[in-house]
């Protein structure tokens, strides 16, 4: 399989995740609340190259590859390299830098379940919306144990690794996912012609 093909595998899991979400939003009336950006300033965040092909794709086909390579390989934060915060003083407030391309973790966090010890479903969500929000919460809880359906992590991680079982199951700190997910293009791309007849850009 190509790196074109497995991008637009990869993205037609998004858009198919992203209707399930807007569907999931729609009935719950949950939401982030606006310039909220605590989750993303977690440090410690964990994804898969894979989910960031698309991003490393895109780099690649603008020429910024080997440049956001450059500026990867110099971060020494845990913090993801995407994320844009207002402020040093502001870091829980702001804004993904590529939005359009963030990964399966970052869709999937605040609308999406995961098992509990019990086998259980529980949905996974910040402290913010369980706090502030408490009644569409609680109330979204109670319909996921009544059985209404929500995107589950597992379901969609597994669903990735079938597009590629090497990049999709390794589960990495973020930046280091990002590094390996520009590598993986600039690998692919070394010794075979470039996409859409492009001429050397990187």
């Amino acid at each position: 399989m190509t790196i074109e093909e497995k991008v637009e595998q990869v993205e037609a899991l998004f858009d198919r995740l992203e209707i399930e979400i807007t569907a999931f939003k729609s009935d719950t009336h949950l939401f982030c609340n606006a310039g909220c950006g605590k989750c993303c300033s977690t440090p410690n965040i964990d994804a898969s190259p894979l989910e960031f092909l698309p991003w490393a794709f895109h780099l690649f086909l603008n020429g910024k590859a080997e440049e956001t390579l450059t500026l990867l390989n110099q971060v020494t934060t845990k913090n993801c390299f995407l994320y844009r915060p207002l402020s040093v003083l502001e870091r829980h407030n702001g804004s993904c830098s590529n939005y359009r391309y963030r990964g399966l973790i970052c869709r999937l966090f605040g609308y999406a379940a995961n098992t509990d010890k019990y086998g259980k479903l529980r949905l996974a969500t910040c402290k913010i919306i369980k706090e502030q929000q408490q009644k569409n919460f609680n109330a979204a809880e109670e319909a996921i144990i009544k059985g209404k359906y929500v995107p589950v992590f597992t379901d969609y991680y597994m669903q990735l690794a079938q597009i590629d079982l090497r990049m999709g199951v390794i589960i990495l700190p973020i930046n280091e996912a990002l590094k390996i997910a520009i590598e993986e293009v600039l690998h692919y791309y070394a010794y075979r012609p470039f996409p859409d007849g492009l001429g050397n850009i990187a």
